[in-house]
């Protein structure tokens, strides 16, 4: 077994090869278009859980990330904190949830 087939990835690291890929096949389009192109793909294919990590690990520096991902950035829908869901239907939040929201 090779080394590469051992490596477990984590989802931070399939997440930033995903934005990869999506901003290589991008690349190739005028500027402008490829920043738009990266943000409407990850809006329409990636579900909230998936975008709400992407910002996290954004906010932490973002370290990874091709720069057209990072431009494109701007552009992709934050998705509400699981607190903040509760709030927004009128119920009290978790405790958990504040605390992974105030992360």
């Amino acid at each position: 077994m090779s080394h590469d087939e051992e490596h477990i990835m984590s989802t931070g690291e399939k997440l930033v090869r995903m934005a990869n890929q999506i901003a290589a096949f991008f690349h190739s389009r005028p500027r402008e278009e490829g920043v738009a192109g990266v943000a409407e793909h990850i809006n329409k294919f990636w579900e909230p859980r998936m975008r709400r990590q992407f910002f996290e690990m954004l906010d932490s520096g973002g370290e990874g990330f091709d720069e057209l991902v990072v431009v494109a950035s701007a552009r992709i829908k934050r998705p509400i904190t699981p607190a903040e869901a509760d709030l927004k239907l009128g119920l009290a939040a978790s405790p958990g949830d504040v605390a992974a929201s105030q992360k």
